[in-house]
């Protein structure tokens, strides 16, 4: 059977981390034909080739000016020419890229190739030149037929060459080569325009350090308030008629709109038949699993602009500007659609815990006290992703621009550094404290209240007054 794997080659010139997965999975099957697959500049040819060193015999790297500028949508189009051309059985992609952090390509790519689709797949069960079986985030088992696509999520380690191991070829591959129409392609063929962007700075608060003892009053007191909503501010002009895919982003849709259609079906279906039905300006999803699959298979199908995981919108009464962090999260982006309706996916919480505690890489030795502490104020348990990468939580923990996002009502956060693609999953918690013993710690920034101390049994004390 032929697997060929999506990877793209970051600008350090190390392959996606998601990617890698991929290719460590494909790896795995045995009697596969690996190939890779990887669109960006020429200078990528060389990590391509390294990357040959660990099974796959040839990396065909799409390289063309024409293609320069992609959005998620041309960039889908112009892999999906490639893979026609390529016919393999199945396709590995990564969840996501690090550097749009979008999750849309894969999806748009299997509606363009109409190959089969399994998401966020977390295990392989059984694979033949027919059929594949995947465990993935939300099934014990899902099944597909050849030819299919799956994205993968970071669930293993991607392997080192042998000492003996020989080097593959790359094989370039034009616009011409694969028959693309340029039109399709690049920034021209590209619906969604980044306009601006700028250093991400939001999310900071004014931190209050307070001691250890302090800290069960502050809890009581979090848990007593109303949250307010963690939306932008109502844009003073508004656009036309916006659907909303469920009531989880009305309060995004009340913010740039007054004419709001509210439906709760997520289908792909059902959403293009209410889109051509009611022409709307802007059409809003979640960024849960299934609302963020569904829109990258309707923007595909319909030839959209989609905008992943917004956290602000704005209007000047007739555009929709879509704003999303970037980069890890390290800029913010304003984004506007030049096609109707825009459609986008905002940052909506998955949690509904009223405390959330997550542990950090720095409490990696004292994970059992942080567990303790966290059951014994009836909080839900997180993961920064360092703490996942290093194998300390599972996966499915992680909160952050790569995992999930949560708000409850009070966010601990205990041996956290605060890396912004964190920051970006729970910096609409309405009280956010930190406990870290480096008084310099950029979670201090985002936290209205710090604890500068080592983390230990002491804070248990706080349950007395909280069950």
């Amino acid at each position: 059977m032929k697997i060929l794997v999506c990877a793209r080659i970051q600008p350090d010139g190390e392959i996606n981390p998601f990617d890698a997965c991929a290719y460590e999975l494909a790896l795995s099957v045995p009697g596969a034909e690996v190939s890779l697959l990887s669109m960006g500049p020429l200078s990528s040819e060389a990590a391509l080739l390294s990357l040959t060193r660990l099974g796959a015999k040839t990396a065909y790297l799409l390289t063309d000016s024409q293609f320069a500028g992609a959005d998620t949508l041309a960039t889908a189009y112009t892999l999906s020419l490639a893979v026609k051309k390529l016919a393999p059985d199945y396709v590995f992609c990564g969840r996501q890229t690090l550097v749009g952090d979008t999750g849309q390509t894969a999806i748009m790519l299997s509606q363009k190739t109409g190959f089969d689709l399994i998401t966020n797949v977390m295990g392989l069960l059984d694979i033949t030149d027919k059929q594949i079986s995947c465990k993935t985030r939300e099934s014990d088992s899902v099944k597909a037929d050849s030819p299919a696509l799956i994205t993968v999520e970071r669930i293993n380690t991607l392997r080192f060459p042998s000492i003996r191991s020989k080097t593959g070829e790359v094989v370039t591959l034009s616009a011409t080569d694969i028959g693309a129409d340029i039109e399709k392609c690049g920034f021209s063929g590209s619906p969604t325009r980044v306009i601006e962007t700028k250093e991400n700075t939001s999310g900071r608060r004014k931190c209050v350090y307070i001691e250890p003892a302090d800290l069960r009053g502050i809890i009581s007191n979090a848990l007593k308030r109303t949250r307010q909503p963690n939306f932008t501010e109502k844009s003073e002009k508004r656009i036309g008629k916006v659907i909303a895919v469920t009531a989880a982003v009305l309060d995004y849709a009340k913010s740039v709109s007054d004419n709001i259609i509210v439906f709760d079906e997520v289908n792909a279906d059902v959403v293009i038949s209410k889109i051509k039905a009611e022409k709307p300006d802007a059409v809003l999803f979640g960024s849960d699993y299934l609302s963020k699959r569904v829109s990258a298979l309707v923007a595909a199908r319909l030839d959209l602009g989609l905008c992943a995981d917004c956290t602000a919108l704005d209007t000047d009464g007739e555009n929709l500007y879509m704003i999303r962090p970037a980069l890890s999260g390290s800029v913010m982006a304003k984004i506007v659609s030049r096609v109707k309706p825009a459609m986008a996916t905002v940052r909506t919480a998955v949690s509904s815990s009223d405390i959330v505690v997550t542990a950090g890489f720095g409490v990696a030795d004292k994970l059992d006290t942080v567990r303790s502490f966290a059951d014994s104020i009836n909080a839900t348990l997180g993961a920064t992703r360092k703490a996942v990468d290093n194998g300390i939580l599972p996966y499915d923990l992680q909160i952050g621009l790569t995992g999930k996002t949560v708000s409850p009502a009070v966010y601990i956060a205990i041996g956290v550094s605060g890396a912004v693609h964190h920051i970006a999953g729970m910096d609409k918690s309405g009280v956010i404290i930190a406990i870290n013993p480096d008084k310099n710690a950029p979670i201090f920034d985002y936290a209205d209240y710090g604890i500068i101390s080592d983390f230990n049994n002491n804070f248990l004390e706080v349950k007395n007054e909280l069950r």
